[in-house]
C-alpha cells in the first residue's frame, strides 16, 4: 500500500531562540515563511533566511524524542538533538569545521492538524570544540498561511 507524497503546507514562522551564558542572556528573533511538512513519521519545517553573507537554507526534521537541524548556504551546520543524550554535530565556517556537542533536556513540538499550526520547543546545552557555549532555549512557532 502506498503513502500519499507528503504535502507541503506554507506558513508563517517565528523562531526565538535565547542563549543563556552565564549572567550574561541575548535574545534573537527572527519571523518569515516556510514550509511544514509531514512524512512518514517525521515532521519537518523549512525556511530560508537572508543575511549579509547570503541565504541560509535550514531543515528541522523531528522524530519523536529525536531532532535534526541542518543549515546550508552562507552558513552551514549539523545539529543533531536526542533527548537526555549528548549528540555531535558540526559548523563549517571560513576558517574550518568545528564539532557541536548538544545535550538535549528538551524537544516538544506540537502541531494542531486541522490548522497546521503548532510549535516547536528545543532546550539545550551547547558546546563549539570542548567549550561551554551556553544553554539555548529554541521556540519555533508556525501558523499556516491563508490567502
Amino acid at each position: 500500500m502506498s503513502q500519499p507524497s507528503a504535502q507541503q503546507v506554507p506558513v508563517k514562522l517565528k523562531v526565538t531562540t535565547h542563549i543563556y551564558n552565564g549572567k550574561n542572556k541575548e535574545s534573537i528573533e527572527w519571523i518569515g515563511f516556510g514550509q511544514y511538512l509531514e512524512k512518514d513519521t517525521s515532521k519537518y519545517i523549512k525556511y530560508e533566511e537572508i543575511i549579509e553573507e547570503g541565504t541560509i537554507k535550514t531543515i528541522i526534521k523531528v522524530t519523536g524524542k529525536e531532532g535534526l537541524i541542518l543549515r546550508s548556504g552562507a552558513v552551514k551546520m549539523r545539529l543533531p538533538f536526542l533527548i537526555n543524550k549528548q549528540k555531535i554535530g558540526s559548523y563549517e565556517s571560513p576558517y574550518g569545521v568545528f564539532q557541536l556537542v548538544t545535550d538535549t533536556k528538551r524537544l516538544a513540538l506540537e502541531v494542531e492538524e486541522q490548522a497546521t499550526t503548532g510549535s516547536l520547543d528545543i532546550l539545550y546545552d551547547l558546546k563549539m570544540q570542548g567549550s561551554n557555549n551556553g544553554t539555548y532555549h529554541m521556540t519555533i512557532s508556525f501558523k499556516e498561511e491563508t490567502e
